[in-house]
């Protein structure tokens, strides 16, 4: 077993004090298997975060982590062959986070996506978007110690959906529970094709789950919008006051995810044939990319760019447009425009649930930065962007919260809009065939 202690500085000024578990002085080490234990200590002008890393001997080798995978519509889901899996504790002894590289297809564009495990009062565990169940995984959840009593599906989306199955025969008497109205495309496939049976299905604010006294849960069920329906649960663990989302708000951190892999990273740095096409006719230098730190950065921003626009503004020089989409919670631009601005009634409604009924100071979703130290009203100013859609705000709203949440709702809510138009122009298209419904407050537009 090795060790190491690194002391992370939280400025008190920042509205949201996001713990950005990155940890670049591992790279290349033999640290594999990460099991984090944090403790808060206050100086006079900073908190800091003392995170104390322990690897696991088991995984040392870097073995257990194959995992086939070409499936995947339009674009298969990589890496196709190998996914390291890194364990965080979000909240001691009752929360903790799982996460691997995902990419798309064969581009050079990765992020994370997390699966979060709680620890319930009888001592089993609750397993929320499960993530490919490699030997490396499912080691570090037996690592826990305590049997996996319930695997969650809290959506729709496929990337999601293609690990449940295969994570659940690792786990052969844990209960599936899967978010209500699945479906996919091309094909609407049963869940069955994919590996799950005898799921129940999640029902909003459903009192007889065998959880219900520990973890509530809200669903979203759009009408179509599309091609099928947004669903998305959301879900509370009150003795931790964490909210779990899965797709709803992401906060991107200023450096990449450690499970993003150094040859990720590098390859997005190259002036490649996105960077060309997205360079409005500057000069693009054919250069080697030196692997330093400024490199790897580089690679980050132009993948979440990427992933939050489609077709950015500038890839050559990314560093503006990403210093204005991170280190903030928000509604990912892609949600934003061609789900959420489509049906804001339902969303509105879920929201205002979610903000009156559950007094979170954290948010966990699945993919970026987690946990993220956040209030109701962070909460609802990332989806501010609702109220000039809707035409009017609700009077149930105290006075001051709304001016709060009015005020911070305009800067989240706020994307550039160079990087803005590709996406903007493939929602008019899609809404111009017919593939995708324009509606406001419910209604035709």
């Amino acid at each position: 077993m090795a060790a190491a202690a690194v002391a992370v500085p939280l400025p008190k000024s920042s509205p949201l004090a996001c713990r950005e578990l990155n940890y670049g002085f591992l790279s290349g080490s033999p640290l594999k298997a990460l099991c984090l234990h944090p403790k808060a200590r206050r100086s006079k002008d900073r908190t800091e975060l003392s995170l104390v890393i322990a690897a696991s001997g088991a995984e040392a080798s870097g073995g257990g982590r194959f995992y086939f995978n070409f499936t995947g519509f339009p674009f298969p889901l990589g890496p196709f062959l190998n996914r390291q899996t890194l364990r965080y504790e979000a909240v001691k002894n009752s929360i903790w986070l799982f996460e691997q590289e995902q990419a798309l297809g064969f581009s050079s564009v990765s992020t994370n996506i997390r699966m979060t495990v709680i620890k319930l009062k009888s001592g089993g565990l609750w397993v929320h978007a499960p993530i490919a169940p490699t030997k490396e995984c499912i080691q570090l959840v037996k690592e826990l110690g305590a049997p996996v009593e319930y695997i969650v599906l809290p959506t729709f989306a496929y990337e999601h959906k293609i690990f449940v199955g295969p994570f659940s025969r690792q786990f052969p008497r844990a209960e599936v529970w899967v978010a209500p109205r699945q479906w996919s495309w091309p094909l609407n496939l049963p869940l069955e094709f994919f590996g799950i049976f005898r799921a129940r299905i999640l029902q909003d604010e459903d009192s007889s789950t065998p959880w219900a006294d520990e973890i509530e849960q809200k669903v979203l069920s759009s009408p179509e919008v599309g091609i099928g329906p947004y669903v998305e649960v959301a879900f509370y663990h009150k003795r931790t006051r964490t909210l779990l989302v899965t797709d709803a708000v992401i906060y991107v951190p200023r450096q990449p995810p450690e499970c993003i892999s150094k040859e990720s990273l590098l390859s997005s740095a190259k002036n490649g044939l996105a960077v060309k096409i997205l360079s409005k006719g500057r000069e693009v230098p054919e250069e080697p990319v030196v692997d330093n730190m400024m490199s790897r950065q580089k690679g980050w921003e132009r993948m979440v760019l990427q992933i939050l626009f489609l077709g950015p503004s500038n890839l050559l020089e990314p560093n503006a447009s990403f210093s204005q989409m991170s280190q903030k919670l928000i509604v990912s631009p892609i949600v934003k425009t061609l789900v959420f601005s489509k049906v804001p009634e339902k969303v509105r409604d879920w929201i205002d649930r979610i903000t009156r009924d559950w007094r979170f100071k954290r948010i966990i979703p699945a993919h970026f930065a987690a946990p993220i130290n956040a209030s109701r009203s962070d909460f609802l100013a990332a989806f501010g962007f609702l109220d000039d859609l809707l035409g009017e705000r609700y009077v149930t709203r105290p006075s001051l919260a709304l001016l709060f949440t009015s005020l911070l709702g305009k800067a989240a809510s706020y994307f550039p809009p160079d990087d803005m138009r590709t996406l903007s122009s493939l929602d008019q298209f899609l809404v111009s065939v017919g593939a995708v419904k324009k509606t406001v407050s419910g209604r035709k537009k």
